[in-house]
């Protein structure tokens, strides 16, 4: 986009459409080729990078941003607005010529680390026959949590940890020549970048609010090495989740069977009142050689306007569910919650300016979560589970499981927190050494360092280099989002529970939300806290909430569910208000065209095809 002499001479009103269609053609252009890469078509890595480079060589000119600003000087009103969230927009990705290069540099590397995890030989050696078991990242992490035979899950482990080595070389230059891009901005380095692009923040400010809660619930850890005295071995890291969780996992999963989970979601929805406002969606939810191993929703393309009519957005969003593998119906459901709620915050916008119904800067990442978050925590509330999670007679999830699960588990809520501090700590730790000096070694060093300190494992991991959002430039550097997040759905559920005493089937609560998502990504995570509840960011629902006694967390469990008794069950037929496609790759699966219920009855059918023959 040049700004000529002609484009100078239009009207604001004229200069914003320009706007809004230039940015809306790039970003379509290169989500749609995002999308084909990440589903596993390896062949669409240049076009993606080259979609990239054009859409970012916009976003970043300083050109444009000097137009926009010169228009602001005389603007009034809407059209004022308008302009200063584009100002705001091009101040958050502005990149002067001389690092264009650069960013285009790392985008490419990116794709090169990608295609190696998606190609690269997965699996792990049977100790019993000594033979190479082929299984995918994600099946060797379920077997870690969920194989009653340790030996297996050591296997497993051991697979995960050497599958490190096959893109570390790799990292260290992707941190370098973050850095390098970091600096040439004038900023520190990469990790003080994302965190003031993001939150608005510095490292120090945003440590300033974790450090507190690590020193008040680091407590976790004298309570795992005294349960480690009963159940020897605990801490090995190959035994921790299945020793603690693992027969919770087995118990849960005939309540939690992936066949139903659509049912689930959408009704949850529904009653609710959350709806796509028209949107299209498009879902892909099994694994798959090549395919990206991380759930996530984009919007390929976004809500937009043309003569005062609103036109509503579509949305693509994923999960990596293992058919058959014990536990992965309750991981599918947590994703289809969580993606799901990304999906409907930006379907939900009403923002004008592509600039604010996108997922990219300046969009908050930890507010964009915080929608996502807010969604999962519905279906993991225990009254959601008594409601909706039912096996295949029918029978209601057991009070009695919650019970032993709650005590069993319940005093080590405080490890949530400590795993997104593990990965905010590797990533400062990395990013904030000099690059110069970074070598593959050192970046062990720190991925060790941080499993030692937020988990006070029997033995070495190096995990954080196992999660796959440091390898992406969206992604890398900003776990922080889910862990300022994590507050802030605290906070939002606490203000719901207050103000209605109840939150799942409460159409009040989905209207209260949709109020905020209007909004798209307008404002701070700190501004919206202050639109949606009237108050200002609070750590301490948080803190209540991963702190409670055992007898405490029941006695409010039973309260909950008395209420949500006194809420007549939905039972209208599901309409989302969206045209809704189940895919595998390229392969069309189902369809809502012909009602929500036969379109996920024809999935569920086809999905039992997929499950191993021996189940």
């Amino acid at each position: 986009m040049k700004i000529t002499p002609a484009l100078q001479k239009k009207s604001n009103k004229e200069f914003l459409d320009i706007l809004n269609k230039t940015l809306r053609k790039l970003h379509t252009t290169y989500e749609n080729a995002f999308w084909r890469f990440n589903m596993g078509e390896a062949k669409y890595a240049k076009i993606q990078d080259t979609a990239l480079a054009a859409r970012d060589h916009f976003s970043g000119s300083i050109e444009i941003l000097n137009e926009v600003q010169r228009r602001l000087v005389q603007a009034k009103g809407v059209e004022k607005n308008r302009l200063m969230y584009w100002q705001r927009y091009f101040k958050k990705n502005t990149t002067p010529p001389e690092v264009r290069e650069l960013r285009a540099k790392i985008a490419e590397l990116e794709s090169k680390v990608a295609v190696i995890r998606g190609t690269r030989k997965e699996g792990y050696i049977d100790p019993t026959t000594g033979l190479f078991v082929e299984a995918s990242e994600l099946a060797l992490r379920g077997l870690v949590r969920t194989s009653p035979d340790e030996a297996i899950r050591k296997a497993c482990f051991e697979a995960t940890e050497k599958l490190i080595s096959t893109t570390i070389n790799e990292y260290v230059e992707l941190v370098q020549l973050r850095n390098k891009f970091a600096q040439q901005l004038g900023f520190s380095d990469f990790y003080a970048y994302k965190v003031d692009g993001d939150e608005e923040m510095s490292t120090s400010e945003l440590f300033a609010i974790f450090d507190p809660i690590y020193n008040q619930t680091k407590y976790v850890f004298d309570t795992i090495r005294q349960l480690e005295k009963e159940k020897p071995g605990l801490r090995k890291p190959w035994n921790f989740n299945y020793m603690m969780a693992g027969n919770f996992t087995k118990e849960e999963d005939p309540y939690f069977q992936f066949d139903q989970a659509l049912p689930m979601w959408a009704k949850t929805f529904a009653a609710l009142g959350i709806d796509f406002k028209g949107g299209t969606i498009t879902l892909d939810l099994l694994d798959r050689k090549g395919k990206t191993n991380n759930g996530f929703c984009h919007w390929p393309r976004t809500v937009a306007y043309k003569k005062n009519r609103r036109i509503p957005g579509a949305s693509n969003f994923t999960c990596t569910l293992v058919p058959g593998q014990i536990g992965e119906g309750s991981n599918g459901l947590h994703t289809l919650f969580h993606e799901g709620g990304h999906a409907a915050h930006l379907l939900n916008s009403e923002e004008r300016d592509v600039c604010n119904s996108h997922e990219y800067a300046p969009m908050s990442m930890s507010w964009a979560e915080t929608q996502s978050m807010s969604m999962d925590s519905i279906s993991s509330s225990i009254e959601w589970r008594i409601r909706y999670a039912k096996n295949k007679e029918g029978a209601p999830y057991p009070f009695e499981l919650f019970e032993r699960k709650t005590k069993a588990l319940a005093p080590l809520l405080p490890l949530g927190m400590m795993s997104m501090l593990a990965m905010m700590s590797f990533e400062r730790n990395v990013y904030e050494y000099p690059s110069d000096t970074l070598t593959a070694e050192k970046v062990m060093e720190f991925a060790r360092e941080a499993s030692k300190k937020y988990f006070d494992r029997d033995g070495d991991s190096h995990w954080p280099l196992s999660v796959f959002h440091i390898y992406s430039w969206d992604s890398a550097a900003n776990y922080y989002g889910y862990a300022l997040a994590d507050i802030v759905v605290a906070q939002w559920r606490d203000y719901f529970y207050k103000k209605y005493g109840y939150i799942v089937d409460n159409p009040k609560v989905g209207k209260e939300m949709a109020k905020v998502w209007k909004f798209g990504g307008r404002y701070s995570t700190k501004e919206f806290v202050r639109t949606a509840m009237n108050t200002e960011f609070n750590v301490q629902p948080y803190i209540d909430s991963i702190t409670r006694t055992v007898p405490e967390r029941i006695t409010l469990a039973q309260e909950r569910i008395a209420r949500l008794a006194k809420v007549k069950p939905y039972t209208k037929p599901i309409d989302l208000k969206a045209k809704i496609t189940l895919v595998h790759g390229r392969k069309k699966i189902a369809d809502n065209s012909k009602g929500f219920d036969a379109m996920t009855k024809k999935y569920a059918a086809w999905l039992k095809k997929q499950e191993p023959k021996s189940k």
